[in-house]
C-alpha cells in the first residue's frame, strides 16, 4: 500500500509540474506534442487536444515535448509560430519557470487545505524553565500559558520563538496561570544555540522550552491563506538554504536521500494521518520547485540561464557549448541520484 501511495503522490506532483509547462506553452501558442508521466517505454497513451497524453514505464519523473524543443538538437528550428524555438527568450523563460511555479502553487493549496482541516501545532505552554535564565528571574513557571507578547497575540509556540528572536529590548509577557492573567517584563539575553543545520549561532533567548502539548489551530479562510503563504515561503527558504549548506559542506553528503527515502517518508505519513500525508506532499512539491530552479543544465533553471544569456548577449550559446553543458548537467544529476540511492541502501543495511 505504501508503494502505491508513493507512486500516486509522485505522479501527482510530476503531473502538476508538467501541467505548468503545458499551460504556459499553450498560452503562447506552442504545440505540445507529448505530455508524459514517467520515462522510457510508453505503457498507455491517448490523443487529445493535439497532444499525446501518456504513462511511461519508469514513474520517477515526466516531461512535456514541445514542437521545436530537443535538448539533443539545440540548433533545431521548426517552421511555424507554434514552435518553441521560434518564441522570444522571455517567453521561453516564462514557460520554463511555469513548472516550478506550479509546484509552489500546489504546495500553497495543500497547506491551505491543512489549515482548513485543522493544522496541529505546539501549544504556547511552558514545559521547562532554565534556572537563572531571564524567564526564571522574571518568575515564569512550568505550565504557564503565554497569551500575548507586547501587543501581539500568541496562538502557538512557534510564534513565541520568532517574536523573541526578532525583537529588541525588554518584552512584556501576558501569562495565564491557574485561570488568572498576569504580566511579566523579561529582557532576553544573547545565548549560544544551534540552527536546523547544527551550526553554532547566537540569538535572543529567555530560557524556556515548550510543553509536549499539541493543539489544533482553528483558522478562518483569510488566516488559512496567510498560513499557506507563510509555510510555502518558509519551506522554500529552508530548502534553498539546505542546498547552499550542502554545497558548502556544512551538511554531509551522507544526508542526501533518494527515492527509497522519499517513498519511506510518504508511506509512513500516509499511515499516520491525512494531515501528515498532505504536509509531506507539500514539502516535496516545494522541493521539486526549488531543485528545478537550480542553474544546472538539463533542469529548468539551467535552460532559464541559457535564455538569460541569449537576452544579454543577443545570441544563443553555440550548439557545442549547449551540448557540453547539458551533458555535464546530466552527469551532476545522475551522480546525485546514485548518491541518494547509495545512502538509502546504507541506511537500510544499518
Amino acid at each position: 500500500m505504501g508503494t502505491i501511495t508513493f507512486l500516486l503522490v509522485l505522479s501527482f506532483l510530476v503531473f502538476f509540474h508538467e501541467l505548468g509547462h503545458f499551460l504556459a506553452a499553450r498560452y503562447f501558442g506552442i504545440k505540445v506534442e507529448v505530455f508524459s508521466i514517467g520515462f522510457g517505454k510508453k505503457l498507455f497513451s491517448k490523443q487529445w487536444m493535439g497532444t499525446s497524453w501518456q504513462f511511461a514505464l519508469i514513474p520517477l519523473g515526466g516531461y512535456v515535448k514541445m514542437k521545436g524543443q530537443d535538448d539533443t538538437k539545440p540548433g533545431l528550428v521548426e517552421a511555424g509560430n507554434d514552435s518553441y524555438n521560434n518564441k522570444k527568450p522571455w517567453q521561453r523563460i516564462i514557460i520554463l519557470f511555469a513548472g516550478p511555479f506550479a509546484n509552489f502553487v500546489l504546495a500553497a493549496i495543500l497547506y491551505f487545505a491543512i489549515a482548513m482541516i485543522g493544522a496541529n501545532a505546539l501549544s504556547p505552554t511552558i514545559g521547562q524553565v532554565v534556572p537563572n535564565s531571564p524567564a526564571a528571574k522574571a518568575g515564569l513557571k512550568v505550565n504557564d500559558e503565554i497569551l500575548r507578547i507586547n501587543n501581539t497575540d500568541v496562538k502557538q509556540w512557534n510564534e513565541v520563538g520568532k517574536y523573541i528572536v526578532q525583537s529588541k529590548g525588554a518584552l512584556q509577557f501576558y501569562i495565564k496561570r491557574d485561570g488568572v492573567v498576569i504580566t511579566r517584563i523579561i529582557n532576553p539575553h544573547i545565548s549560544d544555540s544551534e540552527n536546523i543545520f547544527k551550526e553554532k549561532i547566537k540569538k535572543r533567548m529567555i530560557g524556556i522550552a515548550p510543553a509536549p502539548k499539541v493543539i489544533k489551530l482553528n483558522l478562518s479562510p483569510i488566516e488559512a491563506l496567510v498560513f499557506a503563504y507563510d509555510r510555502t515561503v518558509e519551506s522554500s527558504k529552508m530548502i534553498f538554504k539546505g542546498v547552499q549548506k550542502l554545497i558548502q559542506g556544512v551538511i554531509p553528503s551522507s544526508e542526501v536521500g533518494g527515492v527509497i527515502t522519499i517513498g519511506k517518508v510518504i508511506s509512513e505519513a500516509s499511515q499516520s494521518s491525512i494531515i501528515a500525508l498532505l504536509s509531506i506532499t507539500a514539502l516535496i512539491s516545494v522541493n521539486l520547485g526549488v531543485l528545478n530552479l537550480l542553474p544546472i543544465p538539463a533542469l529548468d533553471g539551467g535552460h532559464i540561464m541559457f535564455n538569460l544569456y541569449e537576452i544579454i548577449a543577443r545570441r544563443k550559446p553555440s550548439d557545442k557549448v549547449f551540448m557540453y553543458l547539458t551533458v555535464v548537467g546530466w552527469v551532476i544529476l545522475g551522480s546525485l541520484m546514485l548518491l541518494g540511492i547509495y545512502n538509502d541502501i546504507s541506511r537500510l543495511l544499518k
